[in-house]
């Protein structure tokens, strides 16, 4: 061989050896048909959310309905008695006791025709009266006194007709009211049903309104109200009633209330704000911001039970504002979490700050 063959060789013998040695003195991984051991897990970190300790109070709920307002009474006077209207003795807008004579009609002879039942009743009781003489002694006959009774009884129905045709002609008043509308002026010619007064009491009132099926089981009658105008001013009434059974169109109950009205206020056919108060029971109250919904769609809020887990209780809303909102279906006492809800869920560990003590 020559010399190059020679070089080549050895440099060739020299590579395997140095690879042989490398294998020989490095690591040899070794596959295995078992999974190696888990590295020590990092310890997981615990959410913070703030709380706030919130206790249940007691609370009235109310009711709330737009209603309608109406005269305690309201009647419309009209002439039952054909006639001219000689004189009206009220004004529009004037207080009247019941009983109080409203205007006069022309007589237009009617006062005669009393007097003329009268004269006539007078003549059948003196022959009635010698008619029974002489049946005592069998001068008369039964049906002759009869005939008299007969004759004396129409005289008297007719006499009671024309004496309540001339108290016709001064209609009054049927109760305590105010003059609320004057339908004919003095010299009138009024038919039998031509309006002429319309009448209100406004001392009392009566309000209406309808009650949504799901809250009519909470009206009772006796339950106070409170009725706001719509001028702010406010006045008191109690439920005196309650339909049984719903409009068919609205699925709604009717209410009626009757409203004091002291001051006779001009509220009659106006609308009005019903608070009618239901009875009382433990809430809570929070910002309308802290509550969410649940998987159903149902309100309710996050808080902090005593091992520190986060709990979600659902609530009913018993009145919603701007101010906050009452809330019924909580325990008396939570710690409800005020920041940090949204990042946590039922049933996790939580480390809780009170920051009650930093509210200033």
């Amino acid at each position: 061989m020559t010399r190059a063959k020679w070089s080549s060789l050895g440099l060739s013998l020299l590579v395997i050896v140095l690879l042989v040695i490398w294998m020989a003195t490095g690591e040899v991984k070794v596959a295995s048909d078992e999974a190696p051991e888990a590295p020590a897990s990092e310890q997981v970190a615990i959410t913070r959310v703030e709380v706030t300790p919130v206790s249940a109070r007691t609370y009235q709920p109310a009711l709330k309905l737009q209603g309608q307002l109406k005269p305690w009474q309201s009647v419309q006077v009209s002439a039952r008695v054909a006639g001219t209207v000689e004189q009206l003795k009220v004004q529009l807008g004037q207080q009247v006791k019941a009983g109080t004579v409203l205007a006069t009609l022309s007589t237009d002879g009617r006062d005669t025709v009393v007097q003329r039942w009268q004269a006539s009743i007078r003549k059948l009781e003196a022959d009635l009266a010698a008619a029974r003489k002489l049946r005592s002694s069998n001068l008369a006959a039964d049906t002759e006194i009869l005939r008299l009774q007969s004759e004396l009884a129409a005289a008297r129905a007719e006499l009671a007709a024309a004496e309540l045709a001339l108290n016709h002609l001064k209609p009054i008043a049927p109760f305590d009211a105010t003059v609320n509308r004057r339908e004919v002026d003095e010299g009138s010619l009024v038919q039998v049903g031509t309006p002429l007064f319309e009448l209100v009491q406004i001392d009392r009132l009566k309000a209406t309104g309808q009650i949504p099926q799901q809250s009519a089981a909470l009206v009772q009658p006796g339950q106070a109200v409170d009725i706001q105008l719509l001028d702010g001013s406010r006045l008191a009434g109690v439920v005196s009633f309650v339909a049984s059974a719903a409009n068919s169109d609205t699925r709604s109950f009717a209410v009626e209330v009757v409203v004091e009205n002291p001051e006779l206020k001009r509220a009659a056919g106006g609308s009005a704000s019903l608070s009618i108060q239901l009875p009382e029971q433990q809430a809570t109250f929070i910002s309308p911001a802290y509550l969410g919904l649940d998987d159903d769609g149902r309100p309710g809020v996050k808080y902090v039970d005593a091992d520190n887990r986060v709990v979600f209780e659902t609530v009913r809303l018993l009145s919603v504002s701007t101010d906050g909102a009452w809330v019924a279906g909580l325990p008396p006492e939570i710690r409800l979490i005020t920041r940090g809800a949204g990042f946590v869920s039922p049933g996790e560990q939580v480390r809780p700050v009170d920051t009650s003590d930093q509210r200033g």
